[in-house]
């Protein structure tokens, strides 16, 4: 957490509570307040549609509590008709009108002219891995395993198609809104997102890296980037969390074989 945002916003509330503002102002707070928390007091970005749906829901209940009681009805719709209607507002009223449209269209605008950029610092990309983890109460060995679904596509090439297939839909439900329709890193949340997603289709990232660094970077997420990654900033989920070990090592064979790219081999790893 941003604490320096958290207790802006505390203060901003305690101040509006010692000068006992009416309804209306209070719920433009929690409105705003709540927005700038989620928008700027979280360390690692939360993605803008995600922002989008919580602040809906916060105008929902923010809007059916104004309207719970006659009382607080009145408390609200009183300012606004009087500034609808009275003749002193007139000007300010016509400003509103333009400046609403305004703002949406400049916001639209904006975000739709931000560039991709790499991240303002500098980092080890390809931090090394630890020699073993634990997932779903399982250790795995990163320097001796490989993927246990790998050797199939020798062996038995349709049950290997079938994995790949999981993968697909595995990456589609849960990947695909970071690191993008083709696997480049250009999702829908790549401007919200820094640094950017990986882009799986350069021959520099999942070609020069075993498949058992993938099972732990997409196991532990951003969370568990060790020191020498950072300073790190990732948005991406400890997978781990949601996934099945199975359908992290089936994601991992439909990233190389969608991009056509083979892990680095085990021998190479100790050379």
């Amino acid at each position: 957490m941003n604490l320096l945002i958290v207790l802006a916003v505390v203060a901003a509330f305690a101040v509006l509570r010692f000068l006992r503002s009416s309804l209306i102002v209070w719920a433009v707070a929690w409105w705003v307040g709540i927005y700038v928390l989620l928008r700027f007091g979280f360390t690692a970005p939360i993605p803008a549609s995600v922002v989008t749906i919580y602040m809906g829901i916060i105008t929902l209940a923010i809007l059916a509590y104004m309207s719970s009681s006659q009382e607080r009805r009145d408390e609200i719709s009183g300012p606004l008709v009087r500034f609808m209607t009275e003749k002193r507002y007139t000007t300010l009223l016509a400003a509103t009108v333009v400046a609403i449209p305004a703002l949406a269209a400049a916001n639209v605008y904006l975000k739709m002219s931000v560039p991709i950029e790499p991240p303002l610092f500098a980092r080890t990309v390809h931090p090394a891995s630890p020699g073993e983890i634990t997932v779903h109460d399982k250790k795995v060995d990163l320097n001796a395993s490989e993927n246990p679904y790998l050797p199939l596509q020798a062996s038995n090439p349709e049950e290997f198609r079938k994995h790949v297939e999981n993968g697909r839909r595995v990456y589609y439900r849960n990947c695909v809104f970071c690191h993008g329709d083709n696997l480049t890193g250009n999702g829908m949340f790549v401007h919200g997102l820094d640094p950017i997603p990986t882009n799986f289709a350069d021959a520099g990232t999942i070609a020069m890296l075993r498949d058992t660094f993938l099972f732990w970077r997409i196991s532990k997420g951003g969370p568990g980037m060790p020191e020498e990654g950072g300073p790190w900033a990732s948005a991406m989920p400890a997978w781990e969390k949601f996934l099945k070990e199975d359908e992290i090592w089936d994601v991992i064979l439909f990233l190389y074989d969608f991009t056509g790219q083979k892990p680095r081999a085990k021998e190479a790893a100790h050379q």
